[in-house]
């Protein structure tokens, strides 16, 4: 059994108009959900094997704290095919996974997110930035990831979390 959390970036700045897309930060609202879904997270007792994130700023920075919020020691791997963050790339970076790793956090950019999640599992909702989906694949090898082997534990976002009944 494995499991893969599919974490959409926190929110980030469109303050300078300067700035390259690759090259925002987080903003103030990103820096602030991002602690607070990761303890989430760890209340949950999810602590992953290895943490996989776009090398895009914004990605960066969102894997960074949730490493920092977790504990994280080990180091944070970056891989450019999230940046780019179709489907396929997603798929192809999924492929390179350690068997050896069964907790993995994926962080990176929608619209591919969303559209890989959807090619696994019903999945009608819209990620937005900070969300977190919980995906276990009933195998022993992430090359084995399909529609037939994965199913949806979980998804939360901040502003779920914070609205009052």
């Amino acid at each position: 059994m494995k499991k893969l959390y599919i974490i959409r970036h926190a929110k980030s700045s469109w303050k300078d108009s300067t700035l390259d897309d690759f090259d925002r930060p987080l903003n103030k609202r990103g820096k602030k959900d991002t602690p607070f879904m990761a303890n989430i997270l760890k209340q949950k007792g999810v602590i992953p094997d290895i943490i996989i994130s776009s090398p895009a700023l914004r990605a960066k920075s969102t894997a960074e704290l949730i490493a920092k919020e977790l504990n994280f020691k080990k180091q944070i791997t970056y891989n450019s095919k999230l940046y780019e963050g179709n489907k396929d790339n997603i798929f192809d970076t999924i492929l390179t996974i350690d068997e050896s790793c069964n907790i993995v956090f994926l962080i990176g950019h929608n619209p591919g997110l969303n559209m890989f999640v959807e090619t696994l599992v019903d999945f009608k909702e819209n990620i937005p930035t900070c969300g977190i989906v919980e995906l276990e694949i009933d195998s022993e090898y992430f090359k084995d990831i399909s529609s037939k082997c994965t199913k949806l534990l979980f998804f939360d976002f901040p502003k779920k979390e914070r609205k009052t009944p």
